[in-house]
């Protein structure tokens, strides 16, 4: 009882040592086993984490709960078939699981399986109709016309009673995002800037880390040494990089239609390796270090796509230290890309997002690095205008494919039937064909952008400053 507390209080660590107390002492409680499972998952002990959520099971097979935290376990190691599993075992154990009804809706929505992702997200709704990020999902779905019911309770005024800041901003970007579908910009904008500026409470925009970190990586590029020749016989790295919104997603899903390559998706493993070897006391290897964290995620010898964005800052050293690196640089209409980026909501990170002026340094940042690790990794690193790629996808792409030195097929020209799971902000929009609708959006939400166009059509003034 007293462990039960203690978790209730949010004292986890308090209650996690009753737990493995009582485990030792052979007690058979199966809440017991899942409440502890779910400590260990949020630590990072993985394995241990399924063995004890697993015997949980096994002690109460009735237990919805315990197939629910298994299900977070998987998704959380990306393994969504299996999280689907035990979703659907703890939602037929308990069919009034609304949490449960939203997450299935989440992962399904990863995948594709976009009617289903709505079916699922609206029975959480219903279940529970002050769950905001099912609201939130839902905004960014469009598959059917049964929206009214769940639109009014979005829309009304009883949905903003008793809410925290999170759940506001829920709300509201989901608000924004279905007066974007009906054309009402100006309402969309207002909604915008609302969520944001509550985001901005929430969490400190980090533009002023990231753009140090930018400067810090150009000097140490600098003093690494060339030493990837020796490795010439290597598999191919293909690092995409640019800024959050900037067709990313569209990229990778074309390239990983070339049956040799694995996309790793956003992993952080140059940094890593980077980090590893900068601690290390010996020479740097970042290459064996990297290729080591490949091998975990991909055992095979292959092609890889690494989509960590951020990469951009690391550009140089990349070109300098990966055999057989291939940087490609996406970008976009700074505008448009302003506008995505402020419009996104993302989960973690990013934080400067939610501030126009600090998406618009940010980008300028990444501009100028990226023209500096250009000229002097020239060979390294393939341009790609994303406003050119949706216009003439077939120039553009059979470009990119030329450059990779691959054999054209016009499977490449299709990346909306890659059957691949997409975790990212992109997940509902990669499933259209390439299309370019979102060109010159940024025209819609003048008003609104005005601090960031500042900026940007000044840029030559504000590169003096010191941000």
């Amino acid at each position: 009882k007293k462990a039960f507390e203690l978790q209730a209080q949010g004292r986890k660590l308090e209650a996690a040592k009753y737990y493995e107390y009582l485990i030792k002492q052979g007690i058979k409680d199966h809440r017991v086993f899942s409440n502890y499972g779910i400590f260990l998952n949020e630590i990072g002990k993985h394995k241990e984490s399924e063995s004890k959520l697993k015997k949980a099971i096994s002690l109460n097979p009735e237990y919805a709960n315990a197939y629910y935290n298994l299900a977070v376990l998987f998704i959380g190691q990306g393994n969504l078939e299996k999280a689907e599993l035990e979703l659907k075992k703890a939602i037929k154990l308990k069919s009034d699981f609304a949490i449960a009804h939203y997450n299935l809706g989440f992962i399904l929505k990863d995948q594709g399986r976009l009617k289903e992702a709505e079916s699922y997200t609206q029975k959480a709704l219903e279940v529970d109709p002050q769950l905001t990020d099912a609201y939130l999902s839902l905004s960014t779905i469009q598959t059917s016309n049964t929206t009214q019911k769940w639109h009014n309770q979005l829309f009304s005024e009883n949905i903003l009673k008793n809410k925290n800041n999170r759940e506001l901003v829920n709300i509201f970007f989901a608000r924004s995002n279905i007066f974007h579908k009906k054309g009402k910009y100006a309402e969309s904008a207002e909604n915008l800037v609302t969520a944001n500026s509550l985001k901005l409470k929430m969490h400190k925009s980090n533009a002023k880390l990231v753009i140090l970190k930018t400067n810090q990586l150009k000097a140490i590029t600098n003093n690494v040494k060339n030493n990837y020749q020796e490795f010439s016989k290597n598999p191919i790295s293909i690092f995409i990089v640019g800024l959050p919104r900037c067709g990313s997603t569209l990229i990778e899903s074309i390239i990983s239609l070339n049956n040799e390559v694995k996309d790793l998706g956003e992993v952080n493993i140059f940094e890593e390796a980077f980090e590893e070897c900068r601690k290390s006391k010996h020479d740097f290897d970042i290459s064996e270090s990297y290729r080591n964290k490949i091998r975990i995620l991909n055992n095979q010898t292959t092609i890889t796509t690494n989509k960590w964005l951020f990469n951009y800052q690391y550009a140089g050293i990349i070109a300098k230290t990966i055999p057989n690196a291939k940087i490609i640089h996406c970008y976009r209409n700074p505008l448009d890309n302003i506008l995505s980026i402020y419009r996104a909501h993302f989960s973690t990170g990013n934080t400067f997002s939610s501030s126009l002026t600090d998406c618009a340094y940010v980008y300028l940042d990444q501009e100028e690095i990226m023209n500096k690790y250009k000229k002097e990794f020239r060979s390294h690193i393939y341009d790609l205008n994303y406003d050119e790629l949706v216009t003439n996808p077939l120039k553009e792409i059979k470009s990119l494919i030329n450059w990779l030195q691959w054999e054209w097929n016009d499977n490449y020209l299709y990346p909306n039937l890659n059957q691949r799971s997409v975790f990212t902000r992109s997940n509902v929009e990669i499933r259209s064909p390439i299309n370019s609708k979102s060109v010159g959006g940024w025209k819609n939400y003048k008003e609104m952008l005005r601090p960031a166009m500042e900026i940007i059509t000044q840029k030559d003034k504000y590169k003096s400053l010191k941000y």
